[in-house]
């Protein structure tokens, strides 16, 4: 070796030793900030530890000492909480997929969730491990942490899978044998359980919980000694969340053993599933306490199930209804009946349920349903019943007492299974009596033949045949009305009856009506010398007894009746004193009868015929050839009653009187104004010629065609054929041939249209027309009379217009026609028409103070009937209604319900009920329901919205099963009237969101 090469070798080898002396040195370095990074993480000091991990990651060249710092940082990441940890730890993964720290990773992470409680998370990363690279130990850990993750998602499936990998493990055999226990506890595999948990009762950690279990298990399956012992031996020592579920376990259990005494305290105790009850926990211990006959208790519990459909509900609300029964809650007990009824769970409590169901409705009546309806519904579900002959029965009555005759007479007529004879002939009646009060006479006879057609009640029978007559009576069939007042009489029904009461003022009308005035007079003297007798009809009879002697010429005997009549001093002795004063001319004491006509208006201001008594005695004066005493008198008439129908009379008599006195251009100016102020009428067709002769007595006859070319309504031309076109549809029309006398009259107007008799021609076919029902034709005609001066027509043609159209419900149309006939009605009936009508016409148009201001008119009004002052009571109180005065609609309500009927009453006794209601005077509230589902169930309107206030009055008094199923009832039977089913959906809406705060079994609607 040479020198030079030996020194070269010597200085490679230096160089090579340097080389690796440095590189010792940097990886002894690496190591130490490793292995202090690596202390740190170990002494959970991870954050500090991930930075030096940083820091030796990003400065070593080495690998594994990468790899590891790496692991180690995502590690820290993990325990730290640090966003993108998992992240870190997969890119580790990805990295180093040679790491020995891979699998590591994976189960080290998993652990670390598992610990910390995110069992989801923790399950994402034991599904990376690797089973096969993993000790015995870590192998057992992992089965348990991955069966106990699965467990607490209650995935029990997976969960059994790897729990039971581990069953026999030292460590955690006992932990996973409890939790495959109570997994079998949760599927209600009690035998698997019983014997998991009877492996590891003697481990302390899990004794208390056993105990629990086995007490419910026990309970489940039908052991329920063993389970009350197990749970009273377990309450002691349960935890708060235990206690609640040990009481129901055990309460349960002495219900299950009939012990209903010994289950009430624990079943109290209960608190419910997250603080609520089911149907079925208020079932229980409200039958507890109904078989402890405390039945007050029982309907508390009983009364929160709602909207149950199952064999418990139907039990639940059977026993319910018997509870109600106990307190004398019969309304209650009805609509509890009725559900358990509406329930086909069990056929012998279905069958009881709707047995007590009829009977209550016929009781105490139903708003649902008519009772008779409701009786044969049972009998037609249950033919064959041992209480047929009873509920039969009750049917009959039922028929009867509710004044449903139209439904009853439908059933009764088209019902096969029914046939009471006795019931039909009841039924008919009294349907045939309530049309008849309606003003339906024809239908109202039909009903009474009907009723005829099976005399099985004598009393009925009788009752029937008079009725009959007086339907035929108000039909204008006379003759028939006597036959049949005389057959009532000789029957032996007819004794005690009402209708016995008035039966000769009956016969006598038949008798007047007809003309036979000899019959007339001895059955009004019957009657109204019988002082026993109604004493209005009484004052009635000697009033038409006078009318008889009067238009039979015995005006003495007139007299005298007239006088007796004005002695009872009932009413209309105006009329009986006219016709008195009337009565003394006719018998030659003019004086008499000057001085009776001469105070007339002082002692009667008011009367309607204070205009008859000044004309007639201006006619007397005439008589008298005191002519300027009748001029005067009709100056008074003309004056002081403007409007009278006599007045166009009055001044054509005084041109007569001025006339025969010579007195030519006072007589003219008379007879002008008549043919002015009233033309188309027979005075002013008088006037006409009248004033012809007086012109052609003056010689003025050029003067007279002048003024009568300007007389529209002369065609003196035509004068003949007009007189003969119509007294010939006259005489029809007298005839009563009326479809005659309707196309003779509609001809004449046609050739004639202001002819002589014009208005007397409209007036009549506007008559024939309303009498056969052809009211729109009516119409023109009628209008024809009212739009000309008052005259004798004008104040019938008032009346039948606005008659019309309030029928047509065109009130603004009627509003002016019944102003008129207020102001120009000369018979007291029809003013008081026009008041009624103007007050219904007012309410109408939602003209409320108009309204209220008529039907105090009307009230104040003597003498006016009962249904006209309920008709003003309530137009007084709708509109206090409709404008927020409800204290005045109170009053006015109260006053309706004293005198109402029908209708009219239903809805007072409603508001009865409304404004009890709003003085929190719950029960009384239901009360008046009860009583207008009983008397007036045929009223359906007020039935149903009573009942949803009866459901508000059960939720105030605590009931809420009664309200809801009120209401639900009411959202089904009442659709017509959505106005009522709205406000039900509403209450029931917010009772069941107010019920759901503690009801499980109770859904809010949406």
């Amino acid at each position: 070796m040479t020198r030079k090469f030996a020194s070269l070798l010597v200085v490679f080898f230096l160089s090579i030793t340097t080389h690796f002396a440095q590189q010792s040195a940097i990886y002894t370095n690496d190591l130490v900030k490793f292995n202090r990074a690596l202390e740190l993480y170990n002494n959970e000091q991870y954050l500090a530890a991930q930075t030096l991990f940083d820091d030796v990651k990003d400065e070593t060249n080495d690998e594994k000492i990468k790899s590891d710092a790496a692991y180690y940082i995502a590690n820290a990441a993990v325990r730290l909480g640090q966003p993108g940890a998992d992240q870190l730890m997969q890119d580790f993964v990805d990295r180093y997929p040679t790491s020995t720290k891979r699998n590591s990773a994976f189960l080290d992470v998993a652990d670390f969730y598992f610990e910390t409680g995110k069992y989801t998370l923790a399950r994402k990363w034991y599904d990376k491990v690797d089973e096969k690279g993993m000790s015995r130990a870590e192998r057992d850990r992992y089965y348990f942490n991955n069966g106990y993750a699965y467990f607490s998602n209650k995935q029990y499936e997976e969960a059994q899978k790897y729990l039971n990998r581990v069953r026999d493990s030292k460590e955690y055999g006992s932990q996973a044998k409890y939790y495959l226990g109570y997994m079998a506890y949760e599927g209600d595999d009690y035998q698997e359980a019983n014997e998991l948990f009877e492996e590891v009762k003697d481990n302390d950690r899990y004794q208390e919980n056993l105990s629990y279990f086995q007490a419910d298990m026990n309970f489940k399956l039908g052991n329920f000694e063993k389970a009350i012992e197990q749970g009273l031996e377990q309450l002691p020592k349960a935890n708060r969340n235990e206690i609640s579920q040990l009481n129901k376990i055990i309460g349960e259990s002495y219900f299950n053993l009939q012990q209903y005494d010994k289950a009430i305290p624990y079943l109290k105790e209960y608190k419910g599933l997250r603080g609520k009850w089911t149907n079925t926990d208020y079932y229980q211990l409200g039958y507890a306490y109904f078989r402890q006959g405390d039945f007050e208790n029982a309907v508390s519990e009983f009364n929160k199930i709602i909207g149950g459909s199952n064999a418990i509900a139907q039990n639940a609300y059977y026993h319910l209804a018997q509870s109600y029964l106990n307190l004398e809650q019969k309304q209650q007990a009805l609509n509890a009946f009725k559900n358990a009824s509406e329930m086909e769970f069990d056929a012998k409590i279905q069958e009881d349920a709707y047995l007590n169901y009829a009977k209550l409705s016929y009781e105490i009546g139903n708003s649902y349903t008519s009772p008779s309806r409701v009786l044969l519904g049972y009998l037609e579900k249950y033919p064959n019943t041992p209480v047929k002959q009873e509920m039969e029965s009750l049917l009959i009555d039922s028929f009867i007492t509710s004044g449903n005759f139209q439904e009853a007479m439908n059933l009764l007529e088209n019902n096969r299974n029914f046939s009471d004879k006795v019931a039909y002939q009841k039924v008919a009646f009294y349907y045939g009596l309530e049309l008849y009060n309606e003003g339906n006479y024809r239908d109202a006879s039909v009903n009474f033949d009907k009723s005829l057609s099976e005399r099985r009640d004598p009393v009925i029978t009788a009752r029937a045949t008079f009725w009959k007559a007086e339907s035929d009576f108000n039909l204008n069939r006379l003759r028939e009305a006597l036959i049949g007042y005389r057959e009532f009489a000789g029957m032996s029904g007819a004794k005690g009856t009402p209708e016995m009461e008035n039966l000769d003022y009956n016969i006598a009308y038949a008798y007047f009506k007809q003309k036979e005035y000899a019959q007339a007079i001895e059955y009004f003297n019957r009657f109204a010398n019988n002082s026993g007798k109604d004493k209005a009809r009484r004052n009635d009879a000697y009033t038409r007894l006078g009318d008889t002697y009067f238009v039979t010429s015995k005006y003495w005997p007139a007299m005298e009746s007239y006088d007796k009549a004005i002695q009872m001093n009932l009413g209309n002795t105006d009329y009986a004193a006219y016709q008195k004063a009337i009565s003394y001319g006719f018998v030659g004491r003019n004086d008499s009868k000057i001085q009776e006509l001469g105070g007339f208006a002082n002692r009667y201001p008011r009367s309607s015929y204070r205009d008859d008594a000044l004309y007639e005695l201006g006619n007397t004066y005439l008589a008298m050839e005191n002519t300027s005493q009748a001029i005067e008198t009709y100056n008074r008439l003309i004056r002081d009653i403007p409007g009278s129908a006599f007045v166009p009379q009055a001044i054509l008599k005084q041109g007569l009187i001025y006339y025969n006195g010579n007195q030519n251009d006072k007589a003219l100016e008379r007879f002008k104004k008549v043919v002015a102020d009233y033309p188309n009428t027979p005075e002013s067709m008088q006037a006409v010629s009248s004033a012809r002769l007086v012109y052609i007595d003056l010689g003025r006859t050029d003067e007279y065609a002048k003024w009568v070319r300007n007389v529209d309504f002369v065609e003196v031309s035509d004068a003949d054929l007009d007189n003969t076109t119509f007294e010939s549809a006259e005489k029809q029309y007298l005839e009563n041939n009326t479809a005659a006398a309707s196309t003779s009259f509609a001809n004449y107007i046609k050739n004639f249209p202001n002819g002589l008799h014009s208005l007397k021609a409209n007036f009549y076919l506007a008559q024939i027309y309303f009498r056969d029902g052809k009211k729109d034709d009516a119409i023109k005609h009628y209008r024809f009379v009212v739009e000309k001066p008052r005259g004798e027509f004008s104040e019938q043609a008032l009346a039948r217009l606005s008659q019309i159209y309030l029928e047509k419900r065109n009130y603004k149309d009627a509003l002016p026609l019944l102003s008129r006939l207020e102001n120009e009605a000369d018979f007291a009936q029809n003013v008081t028409y026009a008041q009624s009508n103007l007050m219904k016409s007012h309410y109408e148009l939602k003209d409320h103070n108009k309204a209220v201001a008529y039907a105090e008119k009307v009230l104040a009004t003597p003498s006016i009937e009962n249904n006209v002052k309920s008709d003003a009571q309530i137009i007084i109180a709708r509109s206090a209604m409709e404008t927020g005065n409800e204290a005045k609609a109170k009053n006015a309500y109260a006053e309706v319900l004293k005198i109402a009927k029908g209708e009219l009453a239903a809805e007072a006794l409603y508001y009865d009920a409304y404004f009890k209601n709003k003085a929190a005077n719950f029960q009384a509230s239901n009360e008046a329901v009860q009583k207008l589902a009983k008397d007036y169930s045929a009223f359906k309107y007020y039935g149903a919205k009573g009942l949803v206030l009866m459901a508000k009055n059960f939720y105030a008094l605590k009931d809420a099963y009664q309200a809801t199923y009120i209401l639900d009832n009411v959202i089904t039977n009442f659709k017509e009237y959505p106005d009522v089913v709205s406000e039900a959906k509403t209450e029931l809406n917010r009772i069941k969101a107010m019920e759901a705060r503690t009801n499980a079994s109770v859904e809010p609607n949406n």
